[in-house]
């Protein structure tokens, strides 16, 4: 596969699960969300399996570019890659959902930042 193609097929793949493949996810990812759905105190950490499940999602769509480039020899290093991609954008969107530390623009920078470092560890 073309490597800027490769760069471009990634970017992609994080617009379609970032904007159009979360759906409820996006709301559920809210700690105030989840006080006006559910405020009983047993759902008070719920959002962060939203959290869990985006990232996990994201990661994957990201990485899923390398796999097939890699014809699925996925080695440790390529693992370690996704747990990081994972952890990371649960724990920006966090930032940006829940903390309000960022906007949407800093959220989005450090996601492509994301997508550009991944790929040059596998090109």
């Amino acid at each position: 596969m073309n490597n800027c193609f490769l760069l471009l097929l990634m970017i992609f793949l994080h617009i379609v699960d970032d904007y159009y493949l979360q759906g409820i996810l996006a709301s559920m990812k809210q700690k105030e969300w989840w006080n006006k759905a559910a405020p009983e105190k047993m759902y008070r950490y719920d959002y962060i399996v939203a959290l869990i499940m985006h990232g996990f999602s994201w990661a994957f769509m990201i990485m899923l570019p390398i796999a097939i480039s890699m014809e699925f020899q996925c080695p440790i290093g390529f693992i370690f890659a996704f747990l990081v991609n994972f952890i990371v954008h649960a724990l920006v969107d966090n930032m940006k959902a829940n903390e309000r530390r960022i906007n949407l623009i800093c959220d989005q920078s450090i996601h492509i930042a994301q997508i550009i470092l991944t790929f040059l560890a596998f090109t």
